[in-house]
């Protein structure tokens, strides 16, 4: 069964940003690019380090600790040091809240 959790109303998030959340008791960065939303865990896989202080380029984050890259859409680790995935949550708005799926947790 699919647990949807409210994280925050869908007009706190500008295009082009990321908030930092706790979802089922794990960080989470949610993005908002172009009006569509992307969750991931917020922990780099190379080191513990928090994927949404790092830079947007397109659906990529890179890690502000060593430069590493991740897909928002699959987790996908793209480039050295990392090279194991993150993982990706389910996220909608519905009714003009975000929502993340947990049950990955």
């Amino acid at each position: 069964m699919d647990a949807w959790i409210d994280v925050a109303l869908e007009a706190v998030f500008p295009d082009g940003t990321c908030r930092r959340l706790e979802v089922g008791g794990r960080p989470v960065a949610v993005f908002n690019i172009d009006g569509a939303f992307y969750a991931i865990e917020d922990l780099c896989s190379h080191q513990e380090v928090n994927l949404s202080e790092g830079e947007l380029d397109g659906l990529t984050i890179i890690c502000p600790g060593h430069g590493a890259r991740f897909s928002l859409v699959t987790g996908e680790a793209l480039s050295p040091p990392a090279y194991e995935s993150v993982l990706t949550l389910p996220v909608r708005v519905k009714d003009g809240v975000v929502q993340v799926c947990d049950d990955q947790f």
